[in-house]
């Protein structure tokens, strides 16, 4: 007869397949750190069990390497196959069930002595409040709410989890609510998010960096008035501003009994009292906690603990790398650390928590290191970690190299950003912002303030575009930012009022490429449609009064071809044919005659000729094979929306399924076309998917306006009102 903990132990290994008797690779899961961490045991628990099932022949033991765990070997366990007929017969049921969890929710542990607060926190979901769960570092908050999640998922809720890192914002916790290609405006998560029996955690919420925090208030206090409910995961003090009523649930320590399951068996009661009353029953503190020291003092604040012996007991190679990891943004892979050599010292003391292959310290030793560290040290260890990912490739090294750059608070460091930021804000626009908050508290520079407030603008920013556009000194920039922040805030009258002092203060260079942009802009600033006459005469009439005589020849060659682009299709529109040929040879002659952009034209050309307000089947048949030639992504995208465009009310179903796969394409958000055609690409899923369509239309609605166009945004807001 099995003991509750061989059981236990048996149950867990036999959720892995017998091929990793022999892998040279297995899951950390089968580690006994992992092991212990699943079964929410202090390490020193496993010891008898083990012992005793191996002796009864139903597990193994060997040494293997640990996927993502550093190069040195190490002890894991396999369940063998009397072991799997034992605990079949005593666990006949399956003890796999769909979590119906979407986004990155942590692998669920035991959980011991809180069915209380279980039933307290579903209580309140299930009568539709939104909550607020805190309590100190590593008390257990995560681990409840992964329990919670589990229950309801098993009463037919649906979990959305998202956590939180010092780069997330608003769209990243979308892509984890929703998925990626999710919405990133607030009103629109909140329209994809809202149904019945929903349950939105957001884990980590300490961790946010204040230049996202206002607007994920935002978003959450959106959510938690809708008819879903929210859980915020938090470390006191919340860094979120919140409208809405919100329960707050404080999580205490474990009480007495409870806290003494986590103690391994030959463990004896009085100690397992004492350490447990010792540490207030902190069930994280209790797992750092080894027999060899003896019991804390009873008057031991936990921090004082971890600093005092959790942290003085490692060796010099696990500092070195609880330092490293301590310092680090985001957690990493083993791999990508400078020391590693400490990490399994680190794991084996339960110092450690992995998801996905990545590794960080549980946050409650990580603040306690972090703490130690006085200014100079914390600059130092910042600039030798910038050394380091300096020497590594790809988006991710740049970001973290980024990073520790801006927290070093070194004037090369400050030049290195003013000089890269611009790369780092085309892979990750949200860490760029962060980096930038960080190096402006550090040192008042006017070009960081100026990438800030375009980094802000290009994101759609308003209230954090306003600050940095406050403190631009010079004149002509501070206007040109004012500009565009008075058309993101909808204002027309005041964006061409200041644009129009803009160009009259630029060189004429400088002037004829803001006069060409303005143009494009405003052709561009309309739902799919035919242009009316008035607009149409009005472009071409500003076109006309644009003087390129002042700017280089190569950009004289780019501004004309733009300007004949925009003349092409308001000659489609006007089904002049005359000047849509003259418009196309001059296009022509300034592209190279392979250029996909011709058969654009050509294909526009073709759709633009409609009966019925539909084109004929030849066309959309040449269309389609067009498309499915098409390799580059943007030029996929034009042609699609322009056959949409052109095909009238039924839409036939390979070019819904184009668009569909269009929509798993980034954009980029620092070119003002690519802004607005990802407006007209969410424009475009609301018509094709009528059950989605006000969810998508909101996000269209903040992209137009984050591209700056005014007249489309109103036209959808004029659309979605009318139903259409």
């Amino acid at each position: 007869m099995l003991t509750h903990s061989q059981a236990r132990l048996l149950a867990r290994l036999a959720e892995f397949g017998d091929h990793l008797e022999t892998a040279w690779d297995v899951p950390r899961e089968l580690s006994l750190p992992g092991l212990a961490e699943s079964l929410g045991l202090v390490r020193s628990a496993l010891h008898q069990p083990l012992s005793e099932l191996e002796n009864q022949g139903l597990i193994s033991t060997r040494t293997a390497h640990v996927i993502g765990g550093g190069s040195r070997k190490r002890t894991v366990v396999h369940i063998s196959k009397k072991g799997r007929v034992l605990i079949d017969k005593e666990t006949p049921t399956s003890r796999t069930t769909s979590s119906g969890i979407i986004g990155p929710a942590p692998d669920p542990t035991e959980v011991h002595g809180r069915l209380s607060e279980i039933k307290q926190l579903s209580e309140a979901i299930s009568n539709g409040k939104s909550v607020i769960l805190s309590g100190l570092p590593g008390i257990g908050k995560s681990t409840l709410a992964r329990a919670l999640a589990s229950h309801l998922g098993s009463l037919r809720w649906k979990i959305r989890w998202a956590n939180c890192s010092v780069n997330t914002d608003v769209k990243a916790i979308g892509n984890m609510w929703l998925g990626n290609s999710a919405p990133s405006s607030p009103e629109a998560i909140v329209e994809s998010t809202r149904v019945k029996k929903t349950l939105l955690v957001l884990d980590e919420v300490q961790e946010l960096h204040p230049r996202h925090s206002s607007s994920i208030s935002n978003l959450i206090s959106k959510a938690s008035s809708s008819i879903c409910s929210v859980l915020l995961v938090v470390r006191a003090p919340n860094p979120l501003d919140l409208d809405g009523e919100f329960v707050e649930i404080r999580l205490q320590g474990l009480d007495l009994e409870s806290a003494k399951l986590l103690f391994s068996e030959d463990i004896d009661n009085d100690t397992a009292t004492v350490v447990s009353e010792s540490l207030g029953g902190h069930p994280l503190a209790i797992r750092l906690w080894s027999p060899d020291e003896g019991v804390p003092e009873k008057s031991e604040a936990v921090l004082r603990y971890v600093e005092k012996t959790v942290i003085k007991r490692l060796s010099e190679d696990g500092t070195c790398s609880l330092d490293e990891l301590s310092l680090s943004p985001l957690p990493l892979h083993v791999e990508e650390m400078a020391s590693d050599a400490g990490i399994n010292e680190l794991d084996d003391s339960a110092i450690l928590k992995w998801s996905n292959g990545l590794t960080e310290p549980h946050h409650l030793v990580r603040n306690v290191r972090r703490a130690s560290w006085d200014d100079q040290k914390t600059s130092r260890l910042h600039k030798d970690a910038a050394m380091t990912w300096s020497l590594l490739e790809g988006h991710r090294a740049r970001k973290l190299e980024a990073h520790h750059r801006s927290m070093s608070g070194k004037e090369e460091d400050i030049q290195w950003i003013e000089s890269n930021i611009q790369q780092i804000a085309l892979s990750d626009s949200a860490s760029a912002a962060v980096v930038l908050e960080n190096a402006l508290e550090s040192k008042e520079s006017q070009i960081l303030r100026e990438e800030a407030a375009t980094i802000a603008l290009d994101r759609g920013e308003r209230i954090e575009a306003g600050i940095h556009i406050e403190k631009i000194n010079e004149v002509l920039p501070r206007k040109i930012f004012e500009s565009r922040l008075a058309r993101l805030n909808g204002n027309q009258t005041l964006a061409e009022k200041l644009e129009a002092e803009v160009i009259t203060l630029s060189e004429p260079s400088q002037r004829a490429k803001m006069e060409v942009s303005s143009i494009i802009r405003r052709f561009d600033d309309r739902l799919p449609g035919r242009l009316g006459n008035s607009e149409s005469d009005k472009i071409l009439r500003i076109i006309s009064q644009v003087d390129l005589g002042a700017i280089s020849n190569d950009e004289r060659e780019s501004a004309t071809l733009s300007l004949e682009l925009v003349k092409y299709s308001i000659a489609l529109s006007d089904s002049n044919i005359q000047e849509a040929s003259k418009s196309r040879a001059e296009i022509e002659s300034r592209l190279a005659l392979d250029d996909n952009f011709l058969e654009i034209l050509d294909l526009k050309a073709r759709l633009s000729s409609r009966v019925n307000g539909a084109s004929s089947n030849s066309s959309i048949s040449w269309s389609k094979d067009f498309i499915s030639s098409l390799d580059e992504p943007v030029t996929r995208i034009l042609a699609i929306h322009s056959t949409l465009e052109a095909v009238g009310k039924e839409f036939p179903n390979w070019l819904i399924e184009a668009h569909r796969e269009s929509c798993g394409y980034p954009l980029r958000e620092d070119v003002p076309s690519l802004r607005r055609l990802s407006a007209h690409r969410w424009y475009w899923r609301g018509v094709l998917d009528p059950v989605n369509r006000m969810s998508h239309w909101t996000e269209a609605i903040s992209r137009f306006r984050a591209a700056e166009c005014i007249n489309a945004a109103n036209q959808l807001v004029t659309k979605m009102a009318k139903g259409s």
